[in-house]
Order: C-alpha cells, then sequence, then structure tokens
C-alpha cells in the first residue's frame, strides 16, 4: 500500500523542457508544485570541468540505466521484439533537466503545412496522394495560434538564430543575433547559393553573447569549446531547463523538485486523475502524491507506458485501427535520417573543425515539408540539409574514404591526414505515421518494478525509403559543390528496416493531440479528453514528426499547456 503524502496544486512526471515551462509557469501564478524526476539531482556547478569524452559519449553518464528500465523494439508486428540494453543505441536523458541538458540547442519552427497535414496535402494533390496504411491527421491547431508560444520558448531560451529566408512568418526576430561564421560554414551556404538553394545559419540555443531573458535568468554567451551533444554547459551558455525555468520556478518558493522518484501510475478514478504513485528509488518504499492537477511531462515512451500501465484511454490496436494510446509512433530514425547523408574528403583544404558547439552550422529547407512540390514524387514531407560544425571530439572521430583499411598503419595514416580535412552534411527527413508503427506494453520483458517495459513496432515504408534516398542524393550534389576530392555517400537499401537504435531522441506520438476524441488523446493544451484534469505535455502529443529538430516545438506547446492549466484552474471544464 503506497503511504500517501499531502495534497498539492499540481505534482508533473519530469523536470526537462516540458515539465520544467509547466512548473514555472505555474508556480509564478502562485501554484503549489512538485515535480517527481526519476533521475538524481544535478546543478550547473556539477557540469564544471566535465570535457571528458569517455565518461559522457562512450559511457553515457548522463543517460538513462537502460538495465533497470527500458524500450523493447521490432521492425514488423509479427517479430518479436528484444530490450534495447546499450546507450549507443538508446540514449534517453535522464537526472534534473532531462534531455534538455544533453541536447545541441538545436531550435527549429515546424511549417504551416506540418500542423494541418492531411487537409493542406488533400487540398494540393487530392485524396489519392494519401498513402493506404497512413494514419496522418491535422493537429487541430495551426501555425498562426501556436506561433506565439515558439516566440516565447525562443525568448525563455535566448535563441540565435537569422530569419529563414523561405521560412514561416514571425511576429519578432529572434533575440539573440546568429552564431559566428567559419569557413565550413561558409562553403556550405556559397555552395547551396549558387545550386539556387536558401542557405541561413541555424538556430541555436548556444548563445551568441550573454543575455538575461524575460524571467531574469543569464545564459553566457558561447566559448565554442565543443563539448555541447551529450555534455552538460560547464559555462552556462546552452540554454537548458536547470538554469532557466527550474531556476525561475524555485525562485518563487513553490515548486519542489523530488529527484529519485521513479513514477509507476497514475492514480484515478475512473473520471478524474487523483495523484501520481512513485517508488524511491533510494529506499524502495512506495509513495503517492496528490494533487488537484496531474501533467505527465516525460519522454515519449514514459507518457505513453505510464498511460497504458495506469488503463487510461483506449490502447492503440493496429489490427482494428481502434484506440488511441500508443497510435502514431514517429521518429528521426538512424538508418533514415539524421546520421546519414555525405561525407566530403578534402586534399587542400584543411579546417578547425576542432572548434564548434552543438548548433552551429547552416541549414537550407527548399525541401522540407511541402516546399517542393511532391506530385510526381513518390513520397510526402521532405527533408531539411545541414552541415554542422559541433567540433570534431577525438575519440569518435577517425573518419577515412571509403577503401582505406580499418586498421593499421594505412589506417592511421589517413585517419590523421583527414582529421581536419572532412566535413559531413546529412538529411533530415520527416517520418509520416502508419498503421503498423506504435507502442504498446510488452507481453514479455519487465523493468526493476516488475512493471511490463513499452515495446516499440517500427515498419519502414516505401515512401519512407525513398524520402532518405531524395535526401542523400542532394547531400551528394552540395558536397560536390562544396569541391571534396572524395565522398563517401550513405546507401539506402530498397529494403532497409529499423535498426533498433533510439539514438537521436526525436521520437514522437502515442498520446497525440487533435480537433475531437474521435481522433486523438489530448486537445491543443496537451489536455486528456477523458480526464479533464491531466495533462500530457511533450513530444509524444505529436501526431507526426516533421524534418525538424522537436525542442522548439515542445517548448511551444508547453507553454500553450501551461496556459490551459491555468486556466483549468479558473474554470475547470475542457479548456479552450
Amino acid at each position: 500500500m503506497a503511504k500517501k503524502l499531502d495534497k498539492v496544486d499540481a505534482v508533473i512526471v519530469g523536470s526537462g523542457w516540458a515539465g520544467g515551462i509547466v512548473a514555472a509557469e505555474l508556480t509564478k501564478t502562485g501554484h503549489k508544485v512538485v515535480i517527481l524526476e526519476r533521475g538524481i539531482d544535478k546543478k550547473h556547478e556539477d557540469f564544471v570541468g566535465t570535457k571528458d569524452e569517455l565518461r559522457y559519449s562512450k559511457r553515457y553518464d548522463l543517460m538513462q540505466e537502460l538495465n533497470k528500465e527500458t524500450v523493447t523494439s521490432r521492425s514488423s508486428i509479427d517479430k518479436q521484439a528484444l530490450p534495447v540494453r546499450n546507450n549507443s543505441s538508446a540514449r534517453l536523458g535522464s537526472n534534473t533537466g532531462g534531455a534538455g541538458v544533453h541536447w545541441n540547442g538545436m531550435t527549429f519552427r515546424w511549417l504551416p503545412y506540418d500542423f494541418e497535414i492531411y487537409s493542406k496535402t488533400v487540398a494540393r494533390y487530392g485524396k489519392g496522394k494519401i498513402p493506404k496504411d497512413s494514419t496522418m491527421q491535422d493537429w487541430g491547431i495551426t501555425y498562426d495560434e501556436i506561433e506565439p508560444y515558439y516566440d516565447k520558448y525562443e525568448k525563455t531560451t535566448g535563441i540565435s538564430g537569422e530569419v529563414n529566408p523561405i521560412g514561416p512568418p514571425r511576429s519578432d526576430k529572434y533575440p539573440n543575433p546568429p552564431m559566428k561564421d567559419t569557413p565550413t560554414i561558409n562553403l556550405f551556404k556559397k555552395a547551396t547559393t549558387d545550386l539556387g538553394y536558401h542557405p541561413y545559419h541555424m538556430p541555436s540555443a548556444n548563445l551568441s553573447q550573454s543575455y538575461v531573458n524575460p524571467d531574469g535568468e543569464t545564459i553566457n554567451g558561447c566559448v565554442y569549446c565543443a563539448f555541447c551533444e551529450e555534455y552538460g554547459c560547464d559555462f552556462g551558455a546552452k540554454a537548458d531547463p536547470i538554469i532557466t525555468v527550474l531556476a525561475t520556478a524555485k525562485k518563487t518558493g513553490k515548486l519542489e523538485l523530488r529527484n529519485g522518484a521513479n513514477v509507476t501510475r497514475v492514480s484515478h478514478d475512473g473520471k478524474r486523475a487523483t495523484g501520481l504513485v512513485y517508488t524511491d528509488i533510494t529506499t524502495g518504499i512506495e509513495y503517492e502524491q496528490p494533487a488537484d492537477i496531474v501533467v505527465l511531462a516525460g519522454f515519449v515512451f514514459t507518457n505513453t507506458r505510464l498511460l497504458l500501465l495506469s488503463k487510461i484511454g483506449a490502447p492503440y490496436d493496429p489490427k482494428t485501427g481502434k484506440g488511441i494510446i500508443g497510435k502514431n509512433f514517429t521518429g528521426h530514425f538512424n538508418n533514415l535520417s539524421t546520421y546519414i547523408g555525405a561525407r566530403g574528403f578534402f586534399e587542400k583544404k584543411k579546417f578547425n573543425n576542432f572548434m564548434g558547439t552543438g548548433s552551429l552550422g547552416a541549414s537550407i529547407d527548399d525541401f522540407s515539408g511541402d516546399n517542393q512540390d511532391h506530385t510526381k514524387l513518390d513520397y510526402l514531407h521532405g527533408f531539411e540539409i545541414h552541415y554542422g560544425q559541433l567540433g570534431t571530439r577525438p575519440i569518435a572521430n577517425n573518419h577515412v574514404p571509403k577503401g582505406t583499411p580499418t586498421w593499421g598503419k594505412e589506417f592511421k595514416k589517413q585517419s590523421l591526414h583527414y582529421a581536419n580535412r572532412n566535413l559531413f552534411i546529412t538529411p533530415q527527413s520527416g517520418f509520416l505515421p502508419n498503421k503498423n508503427t506504435y507502442m504498446d506494453l510488452d507481453p514479455t520483458y519487465k523493468d526493476a518494478l516488475g512493471n511490463p517495459l513499452i515495446r516499440v513496432t517500427v515498419t519502414y515504408t516505401d515512401a519512407d525509403r525513398n524520402r532518405a534516398k531524395s535526401g542523400v542524393a542532394r547531400c551528394e550534389e552540395i558536397m560536390k559543390a562544396m569541391g571534396a576530392d572524395k565522398m563517401n555517400v550513405d546507401v539506402v537499401a530498397d529494403d532497409a528496416e529499423f535498426d533498433h537504435k533510439f539514438y537521436t531522441d526525436h521520437f514522437m506520438g502515442g498520446v497525440i493531440m487533435g480537433a475531437n476524441r474521435a481522433n486523438s488523446a489530448v486537445n491543443t493544451y496537451s489536455q486528456m479528453w477523458d480526464m479533464e484534469n491531466l495533462f500530457v505535455v511533450g513530444g509524444s502529443s505529436f501526431p507526426h514528426n516533421s524534418n525538424y529538430n522537436p525542442t522548439g516545438t515542445i517548448g511551444a506547446f508547453a507553454y500553450r499547456a501551461a496556459e490551459g492549466i491555468n486556466k483549468y484552474f479558473k474554470s475547470g471544464g475542457l479548456v479552450t
């Protein structure tokens, strides 16, 4: 029997961007909030002196312990799912701040097309363009409606950027100028401009200058040390939840962040959520934290799994198409997006690749969303092509041209020669939902507490493969225009299947939003249709995955959710 604690106004699962934003906005309006965070406590000071590639990039010190809880995965419904046991295949964030601490800082806005993807596709191409097994749908909201929340998130995080020349309209400029130009960025920009494309600096949460956000929190200017992805920022120059929204919430005196709290259930009476049940990972004691409002703001796997374990909502059944919870799982998968592309090797040019930061680079949107005409193409949606100068750390970067021996004297010679003479560009592709790509509870494997793991089934379609092939071909074109002497160009096989890797952290769906309860679990304020005091915030509510990094969009919808929760505190009922 769980030990029941004193009731609070709101209890939140997770201290990442989604949970941190909601906590900040609720505490600022006077509400008492408890955040339950499974991982250990982390402060900015903990990251000083932690530029340790072995510890963080090879041993994954900031990531979830997969021997205690993980996911199982399979590439089709007729196969046995197996657990993912190595962080090299699943970099799932843990500890205070979640994945918002170890992210790169790329902060794109998604396109108007994304939020009305079904209706805009039908309007331009007709219903016949929708694939047979597609479960794509409109989100119930337009870009114009979510734009003010994008603006709010960008100002909280101090995004450094320049206006996308073919991007969606903005109500204001970025709060900070773009990151530095470098010879490699200029090379990419010149090549893409010469090809008729429209390059621009990637929007960055690594700041180009010191900045004080509207809540009074200071974010320092970046020093381009190259230790962003998989690392906390020791200089406080990368916007993360710890130095922004969590700091704001703590200043109110209304927030308690309770670490080591592994949430296992939503307690409810069938109509209302009454709190969260969790296990203290140190003592093993089970507690129930009652609250007027319950917010699930964990990662996509956490939010979906908690609803399934708590028997809230109808589980999705791919055979009948009925049910919602677990439906429309999508993502940026390694062998279709983000980690494929074209790598160029240069004999007469040498670059200072060891300098960089998580979102230093340039991008083109000419093939994003529906920006290109898909009438004669055998896929929908598109890809955002970018070059990023993240900084090449020594252990992970030994790239050599194809045909080079993988060991020995010649490998060492070529590795040293090309260490600062190679560049990589990638097409980050959208992924549209299909009826056979979803999440449910695994019937075999359980976590350390005896609860079923979440099972992920990812089935690629020909359209997914064709989209990826097209993106790689454009990367090859651009790398050739950049003057590479040799190229390694990735090949997307005709029969490519999901490779059981969850490396990008860019995964969506399972508790999708929409305009009505018939095709969605939550409304556009992230409020459960069937349990009005339960809000599910984060990428789990996205009906599909765009070709951009998701954090900016997660932040925008978290601000909208917080607004909805504050409205609910005042008047109750479904928020409109």
